[in-house]
């Protein structure tokens, strides 16, 4: 085996398969709930939905772990590439949301395909979470906001998310599926660290608090809430306060739903970088292994 990706793939399915059997135990006692690792689809694949389909097939396979969940990009490709793959009962990570927008359409998705399942008569426990993104928002918002709104919008993205969350398990398509054994499709903070230092190394930790939500903190971040941190205030059903610090920022001429488009295109450029940062690594200390002369 000497491709990069092969390679790649190779390694991290031999570390994350560990990582869900360490895990097992906690998905075991809780029903499926907790206990779950990722593994993604290369990010040059975030708009090619049969690519990430086909790929995600072999993924899942290799990985044989009902504790695995094979991440995609919710772009609209990952969107339709996400509805096939939990149709035929493969868990999903949707990654790359930025926008409340990005998580109703990811959202409709997996009902869709629970919907087709139940449809089908086949089992409805197929999990998958919502990735969304804070810090972004700020980082890009931030420069063109007067103080007073820095650090806000993020924030209140996530409200907004939240609530639509809660009103979706209140509605009467996913009540009809709960009963047939749907699980939720649980949202998820991500990039959850600070960089403003005028603001404390907990501030988005001690403000996404709530129930039922995951969220995914850098090491250094979660120490620092170990030792100070805590929860500041829980976020709440009703997203009116959210809307109004997303006029606000719009006042000052910030076009919020292009600006969650244009944070998911960069994302998806910036991890298809990284990614080709790291085959370009692989490739090299191949190429210098496979020298002669090399024992």
């Amino acid at each position: 085996m000497t491709d990069p990706q092969d390679l790649v793939y190779a390694v991290a399915l031999e570390d994350l398969t560990a990582a869900a059997d360490a895990f097992r135990p906690i998905w075991d006692a809780t029903a499926g709930a907790d206990g779950y690792v990722s593994v993604e689809v290369p990010p040059g694949l975030a708009y090619d939905a049969q690519g990430s389909i086909e790929l995600a097939r072999q993924l899942h396979h290799l990985a044989d772990r009902p504790n695995l969940l094979v991440k995609i990009p919710g772009t609209p490709p990952g969107l339709t590439a996400m509805e096939q793959l939990i149709a035929e009962g493969i868990g999903i990570n949707v990654t790359l949301l930025f926008s409340n927008t990005h998580y109703l359409q990811t959202a409709d998705a997996y009902l869709r395909a629970l919907e087709q399942r139940a449809a089908d008569g086949l089992p409805l426990g197929v999990p998958s979470v919502a990735s969304v993104f804070v810090l972004r928002w700020d980082k890009a918002a931030d420069p063109l906001l007067p103080a007073s709104l820095h650090g806000k919008l993020g924030l209140a993205i996530t409200q907004k998310v939240y609530a639509s969350y809660q009103s979706l398990l209140e509605g009467e398509r996913w009540k009809a599926l709960a009963q047939s054994g749907a699980r939720p499709q649980r949202v998820l903070w991500a990039s959850t660290s600070t960089s403003d230092p005028a603001f404390p190394d907990t501030y988005y930790l001690g403000r996404l608090a709530a129930p039922n939500t995951i969220d995914t903190v850098p090491e250094k971040t979660l120490l620092a809430f170990a030792d100070h941190g805590g929860p500041v205030e829980l976020m709440q059903s009703d997203y009116t306060a959210a809307e109004n610090c997303i006029a606000k920022v719009t006042s000052h001429g910030i076009d919020v739903d292009a600006l969650g488009e244009s944070l998911q295109r960069q994302g998806a450029r910036a991890f298809e970088a990284d990614w080709a940062t790291l085959l370009e690594a692989i490739s090299t200390k191949t190429t210098q292994l496979l020298a002669p002369g090399v024992p």
